[in-house]
């Protein structure tokens, strides 16, 4: 996708993985995403959606938390910055921010239930227990915080060597 300067255009989107601690170890909350037009049938973040203009990453995924799971997150730790495209397609590119929240006013609950199925907390230390399937760039994530260490800056859809080496 271009702009009229002929440049293509990025895609700003803020998401937040909800955190809780319980018997098993860390639960991680999920959506099951219906409606939407991408990734339908799919487990992603409770919260994400896209930056609108004039807003900060931040605010998004304050504002996203609020509108989709009805809660106020209170500080949020910054994850990683992605940036995605689906492999040689002719898409827009995207830039992901990514945040953890560990302390949230409200129960989270179904705001939009036109666009989920569901919300789900999920063990956070066994991946292979996540429900299938999750959203693949946002699974890459979770396995990054799983094994403890994420880098700030990370890739999804590009050649195979790039993701290896900034992931």
């Amino acid at each position: 996708m271009s702009a009229t300067h002929g440049r293509f255009v990025v895609v700003p989107a803020a998401y937040v993985f909800l955190l809780r601690e319980a018997a098993g170890g860390t639960e991680v909350l999920l959506q099951l995403r219906r409606g939407t037009g991408f990734m339908d049938g799919h487990w992603a973040a409770a919260a994400a959606g896209h930056v609108e203009r004039g807003e900060t990453a931040v605010d998004a995924a304050r504002r996203e938390a609020r509108e989709e799971i009805g809660v106020e997150v209170g500080e949020l730790t910054f994850v990683t910055t992605m940036q995605r495209t689906r492999g040689g397609e002719p898409i827009d590119e995207r830039v992901d921010f990514f945040f953890l929240a560990r302390d949230w006013q409200g129960e989270p609950s179904l705001q939009e239930p036109d666009k989920s199925a569901g919300l789900r907390w999920c063990p956070l230390d066994g991946l292979d227990e996540l429900p299938d399937p999750v959203v693949p760039h946002e699974r890459q994530v979770l396995a990054s915080l799983r094994g403890g260490a994420v880098a700030p800056y990370t890739t999804f859809g590009f050649s195979p060597d790039l993701l290896e080496e900034t992931s």
